[in-house]
Order: C-alpha cells, then structure tokens, then sequence
C-alpha cells in the first residue's frame, strides 16, 4: 500500500493502522468487534492510502434486496466505512480525538446488482482538518464517497458529514 502523499507523511502509528486494515484476518477481528455488518456483508477495503480508502461490497444473497439489488443499509455500511477507515487513519498517532457521524445523505443512481466499489479521496483534506485542530476544538468535513459497478458507472454516491474534536 502507499505511505506518502505530496502533502501528508503518514506517522507510524497511521501505517501500522494501514497495515491491520490491509491484512484479511486482522480486518475480520477488528470488524467482528467494532463492525459486525461488515463481516455479514463482506466488505472488504481494498485500498487505503493517506489521499483515498476503497472499500467494495458484494452482491450476493448477503446484500441483496427482495428487488434484486443491494440492500441500500449494505451500500450506505460500505459508503460510510470507506470515509471512516480514512478518519481513522488521518487520527491514528495523534493524540485523544472523539470522531462522530453528524449527519447523512445518499444519492442513488442505477441499480447495485453487481460488486459495488466505493471511493473516498478526501484524505488530503481530512489530513488538513485534523492536524489544524487545537484541544478542545472540534471541526467537520462532509466526505463523499462515490460508489461505482465494474462498469464504472455511477451507482450511488453517500455524503457523511464526520465531526472530528481534539480532546486534552
């Protein structure tokens, strides 16, 4: 996985954080923990860099609707994870923060009746936000995330607005 950026060099904490994520197994625990949907649903992160996370979910009988699509919770589990998992990586190292989803909304576009991949390249801005935080100061970014067929057409596109506070 890439560890740099033009703008961002990623302290060794955050790699260790990219290198879990990147690893299957540890990916399962933590989500079996933290996630549990996730592991139902099968997502998976497929890239994660300090510029981008990628995260695809699949279609198949575990996301899949009674028309025959993915279930719209699955998609928005797979569109909020892939803004999350790069929040968690810009905070990795840095101290007490308290991070939290203020507020939501999707955009769907096409039907999801294949594996669906979701991409939020944002980091370079998220990193911005995060290291201009002082203690006690709380700042928000609203993150998109575009979800996209094998096609590459648009299927849906999720706006999660993550409240990100410094603690002491």
């Amino acid at each position: 996985m890439e560890t740099r950026t033009s703008a961002h060099l990623l302290s060794p904490a955050a790699l260790a954080y990219q290198r879990k994520m990147g690893s299957p197994l540890v990916f399962w625990f933590a989500m079996l923990l933290k996630l549990p949907s996730a592991i139902f649903w099968k997502l998976r992160i497929k890239t994660l860099t300090a510029e981008r996370c990628e995260v695809t979910i699949p279609y198949g009988w575990r996301t899949q609707n009674p028309f025959r699509s993915i279930y719209f919770a699955a998609l928005a589990g797979a569109a909020e994870l892939s803004t999350g998992a790069l929040g968690q990586l810009a905070l990795a190292g840095r101290g007490a923060f308290s991070m939290l989803v203020v507020d939501f909304r999707a955009e769907y576009s096409k039907k999801a009746n294949a594996k669906i991949t979701f991409t939020c390249d944002q980091g370079s801005e998220l990193f911005d936000l995060v290291e201009s935080l002082k203690v006690g100061e709380a700042g928000q970014l609203t993150m998109v995330s575009t979800g996209k067929n094998p096609a590459g057409e648009v299927v849906a596109r999720f706006f999660v607005t993550w409240s990100f506070k410094r603690k002491s």
